[in-house]
C-alpha cells in the first residue's frame, strides 16, 4: 500500500466515521426534526434508536484494528442503511437536500472500503 493510498483511506474513513457517528448520535436523541422525518418516511420511531446504536457500533468496528470480517459486515450495513435512506426519500418525493447526506455517506463508505489496507481485508 502506497503512502498516498493510506492517506486517502484514513481521510475518507475519518470523514465516514464522523458522518456516521454524528448521525447516529442525532438519531439517539429524540430531536423533533428526526422524529418528523421518520414519520414522513413512514417508519416507526423506534427505528431511530436501532439505526443510532448500529451506526455507533459500526464506527467503532471500522476504526479498531483487525476484525476484517466484522469490518466487511459493517461496510455492508452502512451501504444498506444509506441506500435504504436514499430510496425511502425518493419514494416519498423528497428533493436533493434530503438525498445529499445519504449519498455522501454511500460514497464515503465505498471509498473507505476500496482503499482499506490489506490487514483490514478478508484474505480468501
Amino acid at each position: 500500500m502506497t503512502k498516498r493510498t493510506k492517506i486517502i483511506y484514513w481521510i475518507v474513513t475519518v470523514w465516514l466515521a464522523l458522518g456516521m457517528a454524528s448521525t447516529g448520535i442525532v438519531q439517539l436523541i429524540p430531536l423533533k426534526e428526526e422524529t418528523e422525518m421518520m414519520k414522513h418516511l413512514g417508519y416507526p420511531l423506534y427505528f431511530l434508536t436501532i439505526l443510532g446504536v448500529w451506526k455507533i457500533l459500526g464506527v467503532i468496528a471500522i476504526l479498531i484494528p483487525k476484525f476484517a470480517l466484522l469490518k466487511e459486515w459493517t461496510y455492508a450495513g452502512f451501504f444498506f442503511a444509506m441506500s435504504g435512506a436514499v430510496f425511502s426519500h425518493l419514494y416519498c418525493g423528497d428533493g436533493a437536500k434530503e438525498l445529499f447526506g445519504p449519498l455522501l455517506l454511500i460514497i464515503l463508505t465505498l471509498l473507505s472500503w476500496y482503499f482499506r489496507p490489506a490487514d483490514r481485508k478478508i484474505i480468501s
